[in-house]
């Protein structure tokens, strides 16, 4: 991979003005096409299949009066009045009337009428006019609104006397997030991180620019799919948070990477090319693994947790593009602008100078396991309250204060209950009765007699006498556990009333499918807990070929989500500093927060892993002392690291000022979380536990190093491969080189070591050696069948094993312990035009007419093109085939390492 960015890398340098343009039109595209099909988002949070879900969807083809959302009228009259009195009960028969006259408008209940029950408060001074819509929520036009408020309005001036109209329900449940200043401040704190990493403007800029257009392109792209999918207004939010983080973040570490290598000395646009490949390469892991774990959000079966998942991979996917196309052709854009310039005064400093960076990893190592114990403990004491965090979805008790949806939720509270601001509504089949009014009648009062009812206002038939509806007022809130109980009991009952009435029941209305919702999503976590931390624990034995390095850092990634949960449930559900972040309602948080901020912050953690923990192993890698390796690799990469995090925790913290209440305790809990993984875990735990392992931290058995793929996150393969761009010498052509090789089996065994060849094309090798002296395993080595190899291998030009694939077609492998007559199998790859041939146990081959043809073709050493054609033979015994052996052939002895390896 880290090959074909240096390529793109370069490409984009060159053709740097059309990749800028090209990116610009898509901004343009992407913001005109959401202009010109966008929908509008839509907060109808819904379970298909669902018990709650069904029947609402049932209901909307038996009666649709119940199927659509509903709004609420509230009167209410000074302390000394009544709000029943004659002439006001009058008023309200008007504002009832005008209500039905409404557009959308499906009923309405006069709360004074002899079929509506408990719409008077037991106080009598406020009464309430139930409106029903023949639509959803999201489909309820401004016009309906507007017209709503103003009869109300009417009515409280009707009645006078003081007293007050409120208009709010489901139907004026408007708390759409939006952007506004405060955001403007996290892209601030993000600028001045960067001028002080850089201390150049124009390096400053281009990540905030980078950013903020890939978050255009990813908004506009979220709003233009409204058009054909159910878009949340949390999406398009997330996308903008998730995307302006990473999008500096990822810019900001090749930005760096090339700023580096240009104050070495690089020309300019090779120092792209390698910032792309290595950096590259990195970001491209990191986005991967933030985009894998987003889309794993669909493992809730949730559409619209699976919408926003797939709208905030989106801008991950974007913002990893952006940073491997747009980046490198704006780097070599700026050209020598962003060369750092040699200041005087650092000539002049010692060359050692102290280095916060070096002190905080010495106190970290000095005592690892007080660090490690330190860490667990204070990290373990922060996730108590977790415990207690309560899942719900957002109603109007969670609206902005002083918004009419808030202070109508409110009123309803305070003289009715709260359960009025969250009824349910059970269906029960009448179809086969003979008196659907009186059976429907006789299910309400024995529901009427249940634990946690406060009372049934309405229980009808539909007019079809099929279905019948029962309205029930919990007595808890919405969201309380009280009225889940009360909705668990009722479908408990389900039975009972098949029994008892041979009716069907079910349990639907948004309160019940509210808590649906938060079910499934609380079940999911488990397995989408299993499913990032096996991902994780793979992924990161990938790319640092260890096993103690992912199992250290899958539990460091466990450790700050639970702190991450328990500071959230301390602020949002216990109530603890929440007039200082603005928090308008306490006691749950969003159903959808703990999946979001796994799989976010699973992706985030992954990427300080990698950017921290690769400088290390690259240093222990090169010289093999693992505490210096430590020291060396924090301190090259904490600079960046602690950048990056700074800027992403900027950017999550200015969400919650004046966030609403979904986004406030998302962008808190995020921004804790990166606070806490970055700081406390990867630059803490992580240099304290590699330095307790030392050698052990590295290293994987050999069978499970060969099954797992090699995943190149810092570009190694690259360096190493420009590295050996002249090797063994400028304008060589050698068919193979080799220098120091070695190869372990899977019990850890050295197979051979300390492998030196130099093989010109169109020369022959011999490789001689009694036993198990691991030829075989050599020959496959030079081939690119062996992945494993370790030291310089260049075969053919191709540098292994990062081109073993390439190499393969141009290698033709032969084993002459399963082929006596091997002639004909080299005579067609000859014709196919390989460059080597490589025969294995060659001295098998007894047959003299054999022999006579391998000994031909082996002299010739020329394929079909007439290009020269290397052999490299294999056997026990060099005597024994020295009639095919050419006289200019190389002669090579290998000795057995080990006396148990097997051919």
């Amino acid at each position: 991979m880290s090959s074909v960015l240096y390529r793109l890398g370069l490409a984009c340098a060159r053709g740097r003005y059309l990749v800028v343009a090209l990116w610009i039109a898509a901004l343009l595209a992407a913001g005109t096409a959401a202009a010109l099909f966008n929908q509008g988002t839509d907060d109808t949070f819904t379970i298909p299949g669902s018990e709650s879900q069904d029947a609402l969807d049932y209901l909307d083809r038996v009666f649709p009066e119940f199927a659509g959302t509903s709004a609420s009228l509230v009167l209410t009259v000074p302390e000394g009045q009544q709000v029943d009195a004659d002439e006001t009960q009058k008023d309200v028969a008007d504002a009832v009337t005008k209500a039905e006259k409404v557009g959308q408008v499906a009923a309405v209940a006069n709360p004074f009428s002899d079929d509506v029950s408990g719409a008077v408060s037991e106080n009598d001074q406020a009464a309430i006019i139930s409106v029903l819509l023949t639509v959803g929520q999201a489909d309820v036009e401004e016009s309906t609104k507007d017209d709503l408020t103003a009869i109300a309005d009417d009515l409280a001036a009707e009645v006078g006397d003081g007293a007050e109209a409120y208009t709010g329900g489901d139907a004026f449940s408007d708390d759409i997030p939006g952007l506004d200043v405060t955001e403007a401040l996290g892209l601030a704190v993000a600028l001045i991180v960067l001028l002080l990493m850089f201390r150049s403007l124009i390096a400053s800029v281009m990540p905030l620019f980078t950013a903020i257009l890939g978050v255009g392109i990813s908004v506009g792209l979220v709003y233009l799919a409204t058009a054909f999918a159910t878009v949340s207004s949390t999406a398009p939010m997330l996308a903008v948070m998730l995307g302006l983080a990473v999008g500096i973040d990822y810019a900001l570490f090749l930005l760096s990477r090339h700023r580096d290598q240009l104050a070495e000395g690089m020309e300019v646009r090779e120092s792209v090319a390698r910032a792309t490949a290595t950096a590259g390469s990195a970001v491209i892991f990191a986005g991967l693994t933030v985009v894998i774990a987003l889309l794993g959000l669909s493992v809730a079966g949730i559409p619209f947790l699976t919408t926003m998942g797939v709208s905030a991979a989106l801008a991950v996917a974007i913002a990893v593009t952006i940073a491997v196309t747009l980046l490198p052709a704006l780097m070599a854009l700026v050209g020598e602008h962003l060369r750092p310039r040699k200041s005087k005064r650092r000539k002049k400093q010692p060359r050692h100078k102290p280095q916060f960076g070096r002190w905080w990893v010495n106190t970290a190592t000095r005592a690892p396991i007080v660090t490690i114990a330190i860490v667990v403990l204070g990290l373990g004491v922060c996730a108590l309250p977790a415990a207690d965090l309560e899942l719900a979805l957002p109603n109007n008790g969670d609206a902005t204060e002083g918004s009419p949806a808030r202070e109508t939720y409110d009123v309803i509270d305070e003289y009715f209950g709260p359960g009025y601001n969250g009824p349910l509504i059970v269906t029960a089949d009448v179809i086969t009765s003979t008196d659907p009014v009186g059976l429907v009648d006789d299910i309400a009062a024995d529901i009427a007699k249940m634990d946690g009812v406060a009372s049934v206002p309405l229980a009808t038939p539909d007019p079809d006498g099929d279905t019948g509806v029962i309205q029930v007022i919990p007595t808890g809130d919405p969201d309380s556990a009280e009225t889940k109980d009360l909705v668990t009991e009722l479908r408990g009952k389900e039975p009972y009333f098949l029994k008892t009435y041979d009716a069907q029941t079910a349990v639907t209305g948004l309160t019940a499918v509210g808590i649906d919702v938060s079910a499934q999503l609380g079940s999911a976590l488990v397995p989408f807990g299993v499913l990032v931390v096996g991902l994780s624990l793979i992924l990161l034995a990938m790319v640092f070929r260890s096993i103690w390095v992912p199992i250290k850092a899958t539990a460091g990634y466990l450790l700050s989500v639970g702190a991450a949960f328990g500071a959230t449930s301390f602020v949002f559900v216990q109530g603890h500093f929440a007039d200082v972040l603005n928090v308008s309602s306490t006691g749950n948080v969003i159903s959808f927060l703990p999946i979001i901020l796994m799989g976010i912050l699973f992706g985030l953690s992954m990427d300080y892993e990698v950017f921290l923990v690769s400088r290390i192993r690259e240093d222990y890698v090169h010289h093999g002392d693992p505490h210096r390796a430590i020291e060396t690799g924090f301190v090259s990469a904490s600079r960046v690291v602690t950048s990056a995090a700074i800027i992403m925790f900027s950017v999550f913290a200015a969400f919650i000022p004046d966030g609403s209440a979904t986004m406030k305790p998302i962008a808190f809990s995020l921004a804790l979380g990166v606070f806490i993984d970055a700081f406390i875990i990867r630059m803490t735990l992580v240099p304290a536990v590699l330095g307790l392992l030392g050698h052990h931290a590295w290293g994987l058995p050999p069978r499970l190093d060969r099954l797992l793929p090699v995943f190149d996150a810092e570009g190694d393969a690259l360096v190493r491969e420009l590295r050996l761009a002249d090797w063994p010498a400028p304008g060589s052509d050698e068919a193979v080189a080799a220098r120091d090789l070695r190869f372990e089996d899977d019990r850890g065994r050295t197979v051979f070591e300390g492998v030196d060849i130099h093989l010109a094309r169109g020369s022959a090798l011999v490789i001689a050696g009694a036993g198990p002296a691991g030829k075989t395993a050599l020959l496959l080595a030079l081939a690119g069948r062996v992945p494993a190899v370790k030291g310089d291998l260049k075969v053919l030009g191709h540098v292994l094993p990062q081109h073993a694939r390439a190499l393969r077609p141009e290698v033709e492998v032969i084993e002459c312990r399963r082929e006596p007559d091997p002639g004909p199998i080299i005579a067609r790859a000859l014709a196919d035009g390989v460059g080597l041939v490589v025969l294995d146990d060659v001295d098998l081959v007894l047959r003299t007419a054999a022999r006579d043809h391998l000994r031909a073709l082996i002299g010739a050493r020329r394929n079909a093109a007439g290009e020269p054609v290397s052999f490299v033979l294999s056997c026990q015994d060099a005597d024994r085939i020295g009639d095919l052996i050419p006289a200019d052939a190389e002669p090579f002895a290998l000795t057995a390492q080990t006396a148990e390896v097997a051919r």
